[in-house]
């Protein structure tokens, strides 16, 4: 089985917390990126949107687009309005042979809000949960039709984010909607990382290898502070430097047959954690546990 190793630029600028960011061009974070060993690359706020641009300055580093976030709005927004707003990002990603666009759905979100808790994230009943993910299924068939495949990426903070949550979505959407799976994002949700790929394996295409340190967690007040504080915190970090084990998963997901990008998403302050640094530790345990399970790392 062939792995591809990825990392999102979220390690050295946040797109929601512009303070936690790092003073480097987008050309120095791709140098750091290969430096540390990554041939892919999510895309963030300083990649251009001209496709000949943009692969020039990946060339130059060895850097394939890896995937890269979309905001959507579908929830309470309607298909026609979503295809029109993914258009520009679908044409880019389609241009540098992309394998997904990752869809986030932002809206009613509490993700880059400071002001919201943790506990005050949106709720849907099943009966909410089928009608969207039935309309996300149909999205999903689209966008996958027009050659640019969707990763549908549960997250903290959003309508999507526990196991249940999880659960419900899966059972009604249909496989026009894949499942980018990030173990992160489940721990500190407080779900299963192991059960979610046993549960959901035939429809994940694209896998975060964000770690969590459960210390940082556990001693959040869910009531008074918000996914950003968590972030600030450091609640998320590279594999190889939190709590996760990064080792069964990743066999976890050999033993279901997984065969593409993993990818380390990790913000954190770049003071305080040296995103070149971090790389580095991120792929050394990333090259550890796909060799532990069996996969061959290939370039692109």
């Amino acid at each position: 089985m062939k792995a591809k190793l990825g990392i999102s630029p979220i390690s050295w600028w946040n797109d929601d917390l512009v303070e936690l960011s790092d003073d480097v061009s987008l050309e120095d974070c791709l140098r750091q990126a290969a430096e540390a060993g990554f041939t892919g690359m999510e895309t963030g706020r300083r990649f251009p949107l001209d496709p000949k641009e943009l692969g020039a300055i990946l060339s130059r580093f060895g850097i394939s687009v890896c995937g890269g976030w979309f905001s959507g709005l579908l929830l309470d927004g309607d298909i026609e309005r979503e295809k029109e707003r993914i258009a520009a990002q679908m044409t880019l990603f389609k241009a540098m042979k992309a394998p997904c666009i990752i869809y986030g759905e932002t809206a009613r979100t509490i993700q880059g809000d400071r002001s919201k808790p943790l506990s005050t994230k949106p709720k849907l009943s099943e009966d909410e949960i089928k009608t969207y993910a039935h309309k996300m299924t149909a999205f999903g068939e689209w966008c996958a039709e027009q050659g640019m495949p969707l990763s549908y990426h549960h997250h903290m903070g959003a309508v999507i984010e526990t196991e249940h949550e999880l659960d419900l979505f899966m059972k009604h959407s249909g496989e026009g909607i894949p499942l980018l799976y990030d173990a992160g994002h489940m721990a500190f949700a407080g779900g299963d990382v192991l059960r979610v790929i046993d549960n959901h394996h035939k429809r994940i295409t694209h896998v975060h290898t964000k770690d969590v340190r459960m210390g940082v967690i556990n001693q959040l007040d869910r009531t008074k502070e918000s996914f950003l504080d968590a972030v600030i915190k450091g609640a998320f970090t590279v594999p190889g430097d939190g709590s996760l084990d990064f080792e069964a998963i990743v066999k976890k997901l050999a033993s279901y047959g997984y065969e593409g990008w993993f990818v380390v998403e990790a913000e954190q302050d770049p003071v305080k954690a040296p995103p070149l640094k971090m790389a580095k530790i991120g792929h050394k345990e990333l090259l550890r546990v796909m060799a532990a399970a069996g996969y061959q790392v290939v370039a692109h």
